[in-house]
């Protein structure tokens, strides 16, 4: 009830894209979690510019139609929401040839509320190698000048679903944080998509986090239990220490949808290889109310959790946006 609590990734249902359970009226339930911000994912890799541009233009409209919610602009504006019982919503990007290569576009979306992108998802594109390429080649001349021009435009890096030698290349040449908005630890449990230590520690040094993620496939559980969550957060506070640490659940709430989806790109995702893969189950938002009482019940300052929850993202887009 008195902390910010802060999910920073949820795909929503694109225009035409129905299917997956992640229609607008689903935020309903992040609020009623308790959630008081939401990363929204829009566009991305598997977009060009213009397409970004109308589909960016279609979440604003249908933000400003639904009074429960409010489009961020700057961080007061999720203290706000907070104080108004309204739910915040950031627009983010997963990928960047949306861009097309056009680095005035970064100050273009900014300017239309997009607030976070990743530099690739899955597979390699002009910045840089993705996770699930065999051969990572980091951070391509291109991908170092998006970088700094991100930093100046004031729009978050990030490295989650990027490859292991690109988000090192681009921790190592950041001037403000970046983050991992939902990687859970390879340590914890190994995955294509899970992170090392070196990489979390890289982050940390930048000032940034490491969000867990709720996906079956990354957490090591098929049920998602809460203490699944739980063990990927202790590692990171344990390595990091608790002001590196926040949540990115990627709650994807009708899963066969994006099963089937997953299983025909079988090379963004090397499990799909696989006849017998199980598919992806979710964590759902109901149950960061669980995660708070393991933390406590594990000797977690209130403190602590409230940086978890959503207080450390609050810090370091207060540094990152303009």
């Amino acid at each position: 009830e008195s902390a910010v609590v802060w999910d920073n990734v949820w795909p929503v249902d694109l225009p035409g894209n129905s299917d997956g359970g992640n229609g607008w009226v689903q935020l309903e339930r992040f609020a009623k979690a308790g959630v008081s911000a939401i990363g929204i994912t829009l566009a991305g890799d598997n977009h060009n510019s213009a397409e970004a541009l109308r589909i960016t233009a279609w979440a604003r409209r249908e933000l400003q139609e639904r009074s429960s919610l409010l489009l961020v602009e700057k961080v007061e504006d999720i203290v706000t929401a907070k104080r108004d019982g309204k739910l915040a919503v950031v627009f983010q990007f997963e990928g960047t040839r949306c861009f097309e290569r056009d680095l005035n576009l970064i100050d273009v979306f900014y300017a239309m509320g997009v607030r976070q992108t990743l530099l690739a998802f899955n597979s390699a594109n002009c910045t840089g190698g993705g996770c699930a390429e065999r051969v990572d080649g980091g951070l391509t001349p291109y991908g170092r000048r998006f970088v700094r021009e991100a930093e100046r435009v004031g729009m978050l890096v990030d490295l989650s679903h990027v490859g292991r030698r690109t988000s090192l290349d681009a921790l190592a040449i950041a001037q403000k944080p970046m983050v991992f908005s939902h990687s859970n630890a390879n340590a914890v449990h190994p995955s294509f998509r899970n992170i090392d230590d070196e990489q979390a520690r890289a982050c940390a040094a930048t000032g940034g986090l490491v969000g867990i993620s709720g996906s079956s496939e990354y957490l090591g559980d098929p049920k998602c239990r809460t203490q699944a969550l739980f063990r990927h957060v202790d590692h990171y506070v344990q390595l990091l220490g608790p002001s590196h640490v926040g949540l990115g659940f990627d709650v994807i709430f009708d899963a066969e949808h994006v099963n089937q989806w997953v299983r025909a790109r079988p090379d963004e995702w090397p499990m799909a290889q696989d006849p017998a893969w199980p598919g992806f189950n979710y964590a759902v938002p109901e149950q960061i109310v669980e995660l708070i009482g393991v933390m406590l019940a594990n000797g977690y300052s209130e403190g602590a959790v409230e940086d978890i929850l959503g207080r450390n993202y609050l810090r370091i887009c207060s540094q990152v946006w303009t």
